[in-house]
């Protein structure tokens, strides 16, 4: 199987345990003299078989990022977190050109000035710099996510 099969599935997993979880509340209490619409026991089986084959296929997809490297020398894991501090940094930055950008009109001379503190431009070019080394992260994990056989 490939890794990026492996992925799939894990979100299908995460998915099912979420409704699993829900269908459980959903089926708690029931009214005396009432059946519940599932079987809360039922239910608890199922959640704990999905959460067995959720740890075992993390815990192999874990593995599998530690190990593989891409032709840089690089494993998954580093990729993973090189791609992570980069969303970050965007998300950040772009809050910052949003808030920078946003000044105020002033209708009389007599009323504040507000001023950005940084250069929106030199911000907004860096901005875009490293959204592209984002997509270029982005892109590499995907194509070794198809190639990479998962341990």
């Amino acid at each position: 199987m490939k890794l990026a099969e492996a992925l799939q599935i894990r979100a299908d997993l995460q998915n099912r345990i979420e409704q699993i979880g829900t269908r459980l509340v959903n089926n708690a209490t029931t009214q005396e003299g009432s059946e519940p619409a599932e079987s809360p026991a039922e239910l608890l089986n199922e959640l704990n078989a999905s959460l067995e084959k959720h740890q075992e296929l993390v815990t192999r997809i874990n593995i599998t990022n530690s190990r593989e490297c891409n032709d840089k020398g690089e494993t998954l894991t580093q990729l993973i977190a090189r791609r992570d501090m980069l969303q970050k940094k965007v998300q950040m930055l772009r809050n910052l050109v949003g808030a920078a950008s946003q000044l105020t009109n002033r209708y009389h001379l007599s009323e504040i000035r507000v001023i950005s503190t940084i250069n929106v431009a030199d911000t907004q070019k860096l901005v875009d710099e490293m959204s592209k080394q984002l997509r270029e992260v982005d892109i590499e994990l995907q194509q070794l996510n198809w190639t990479v056989e998962l341990v």
